[in-house]
């Protein structure tokens, strides 16, 4: 069975965190395709590896390779509700499922072999937006925290997140708590000023440092890159990608991750040392023909930064996105520098339970992500965005206003997610690895802002952020 779309769904935060509303589930039809069905909703619910592999091994054998895969998967998910029969026929079924352990809602379809022992031969599972006819009730801002606070509790107690919560209306908090260890050996608990890592989060402030050259007049965003960067290794990429390009993730730059990052980890130290690893590298489609996720490609970004301002990328985000908007508690200091109240990561065991992410971080955060920050630092640089402190509120709207389609009601602006969360439009960028995951939100007609961070895997502060988001007031 072929899972599409729920990567990139949940890497900008589509997964959400509620149980599904009670109602009894809808009748499974007595065909082979709904045997199917509910035999993988009993295997893959259980959560059982043992029952997942039988059933993998019976209808599905050369998965087998991928049960690995389908286990985090399962982690992640909890599991799937059954809300929907959408059609089906004796050899083929499509249904409406939901994540147990949160909001989002998924199709899967399963087709198969007319004769025993019924093999699936296709089936597809896609992330969705929620349908109409499920909708979520907006809550009222009292209703909203009391919902909010009852479901991290819970999902503190069962190990599901630790982290930092707040949402703001008009500027100023309304709530703000921190919840389970910033560092399980010493038994430091998380607070509202813990600084956890925040991933790719840091592409929005690569994004604002490019708007604000492009402002001054030192930046055309239709040029190649090659513009600015003249000594870039593959001259045919550097003058065909354009920064509008690299800021939307349309032009075929290509990820940073694998085998050669693995190996060269902790030599990487410099942007311009990424760039002397994967500078040969071709693109790897027509450069805005269409959209996929780079890392590289904010690593060039924050190359034309210092190459245009004549700074390292971390002296001007310092000096223009940070300082001006009030941001103390934010940076990408070296993983051996001592950061007092940077909290330890810890992600997923493959024996089971956690273990820090010490031995996966890069020697330090990057133009494409991997610094640290606090939920206040992420709501004064929203409120910087919304204030027109760092932009003028026209190169504000055009950096965060959607461009090119990400996902199921999710599209890419410049460094920015732009979507429609049950009727209320809100950008921002979220950021995960093993042992960390964040989120910022900014919507804007109403007013709130909602910053998560976690020391745990994703979807952690995804789950919560989206949470809040599904219910807010109108």
């Amino acid at each position: 069975m072929k899972i599409a779309s729920w990567v990139l769904a949940c890497a900008l935060g589509a997964a959400v965190c509620a149980f599904a509303q009670a109602a009894a589930p809808p009748a499974i039809p007595h065909t082979p395709a709904g045997r199917m069905l509910r035999a993988w909703l009993q295997a893959f619910d259980s959560g059982d590896r043992q029952k997942i592999q039988a059933f993998m091994q019976r209808y599905e054998p050369q998965r087998l390779p991928h049960l690995d895969d389908e286990m985090q998967f399962r982690a992640m998910t909890g599991g799937f509700d059954l809300r929907k029969i959408e059609s089906s026929s004796p050899d083929s079924i499509t249904a409406l499922v939901q994540e147990h352990l949160s909001d989002q809602f998924a199709r899967v379809s399963f087709q198969v072999q007319s004769k025993p022992p019924n093999r699936i031969k296709g089936g597809m599972l896609d992330a969705i937006q929620r349908p109409a006819e499920f909708a979520l009730p907006h809550l009222s801002e009292p209703q909203l925290i009391a919902a909010l606070q009852q479901r991290v509790e819970q999902e503190a107690a069962a190990g599901t997140f630790a982290g930092a919560v707040l949402i703001a209306k008009d500027g100023k908090p309304v709530y703000e708590k921190a919840y389970g260890l910033a560092n399980r050996a010493q038994k430091i608990p998380n607070t509202v000023d813990t600084q956890f890592r925040i991933g790719s989060m840091n592409k929005m402030f690569t994004a604002t440092a490019i708007m604000q050259l492009v402002q001054a007049g030192k930046i055309e965003l239709d040029k190649p890159f090659g513009t600015y960067l003249t000594d870039y290794p593959n001259k045919s990429m550097a003058s065909t990608v354009t920064i509008r390009q690299l800021l939307t993730h349309t032009g075929g730059t290509g990820d940073i991750f694998g085998p050669e990052f693995d190996k060269n980890r902790l030599k990487l130290r410099t942007l311009q040392d990424y760039i002397d690893l994967y500078g040969a590298r071709p693109v790897r489609f027509k450069p805005g023909s269409k959209l996929e996720y780079s890392n590289y490609g904010f690593i060039l970004l924050g190359a034309v930064v210092e190459k245009v301002s004549g700074q390292t990328y971390y002296d001007y985000v310092r000096e223009h996105v940070y300082e001006p908007a009030g941001m103390t508690a934010t940076g990408s200091e070296p993983e051996d520098v001592a950061v007092a109240d940077r909290s330890i990561g810890y992600m997923t065991s493959p024996k089971g339970g956690v273990q820090p992410n010490t031995d996966t971080l890069p020697y330090r955060g990057t133009s494409a992500g991997g610094g640290y920050s606090t939920v206040g630092d992420l709501l004064r640089f929203a409120n910087a965005l919304e204030n027109h402190t760092l932009l003028n509120a026209t190169y504000t709207e055009m950096m965060t206003t959607g461009k090119v389609t990400m996902g199921p009601g999710i599209k890419y602006g410049f460094g920015f997610g732009d979507r429609i969360i049950n009727g209320t439009r809100c950008f921002g960028h979220n950021g995960g690895a093993p042992g960390m995951n964040g989120d910022l939100e900014i919507c804007p007609s109403d007013g709130f802002v909602i910053a998560v961070l976690s020391n745990l895997d994703p979807p952690a502060a995804g789950r919560v952020a989206d949470f809040i988001a599904n219910r807010l007031p109108l």
